[in-house]
């Protein structure tokens, strides 16, 4: 019997060498289907928009916004480009909005949508600045939240993540690997 159960799915030649495969591609669908469960009730009454914040969380924005549409629920969809990390695998500590939200967003409910939480700048950033732009509501949700994630801010996730540097599924490591169809871990980081 093989010792890498997850890996069955995957070919040899999606996963890079320096990679740990954490989530098959099959369970990440699934989580984002709870996910989608979860969320829907307090997402199918007043006008919502979902405002991916890029790159990173670009795929799992997409397919959350399909699980929605599964369940009856069509809301606006925008983009907002912040910058913290640039290359590094550390935070700067200092938001960038290199790209706004390109629809206004007075009195509408915002669904943020981020790839991974942890020190719980980026969204709360985000958050106070779509509420500075007159959003009537902000609920945030994630991908993947860390276990050194702070208490409060983020109101859904779809996965507890271990303390590892994560790639694959719109995340990155110096811009490479977001395409990988699974969330992986560098070895060694």
């Amino acid at each position: 019997m093989s010792s890498r159960p997850r890996r069955a799915t995957i070919t040899d030649r999606s996963v890079p060498a320096n990679v740990d495969v954490l989530l098959s591609a099959d369970e990440v669908k699934a989580r984002i289907e709870a996910l989608a469960d979860q969320l829907a009730p307090k997402l199918s009454a007043g006008s919502w928009t979902a405002v991916v914040i890029l790159l990173g969380a670009t795929p799992f924005a997409s397919d959350l916004m399909r699980a929605f549409a599964r369940r009856g629920i069509d809301m606006g969809f925008d983009g907002l480009w912040l910058e913290s990390y640039a290359d590094a695998r550390e935070s700067s500590g200092r938001m960038l909005v290199r790209a706004d939200v390109a629809r206004p967003v007075e009195d509408c409910g915002i669904l943020l949508i981020d790839d991974v939480f942890d020190s719980g700048r980026t969204i709360s950033f985000a958050r106070d600045h779509m509420l500075h732009k007159g959003a009537r509501e902000v609920l945030t949700c994630v991908f993947a939240r860390k276990p050194e994630a702070v208490a409060t801010g983020l109101d859904a996730w779809a996965w507890d993540a271990p303390h590892r540097y994560l790639v694959g599924y719109g995340m990155d490591d110096a811009g490479k690997m977001r395409g990988l169809p699974f969330v992986g871990a560098i070895k060694g980081a």
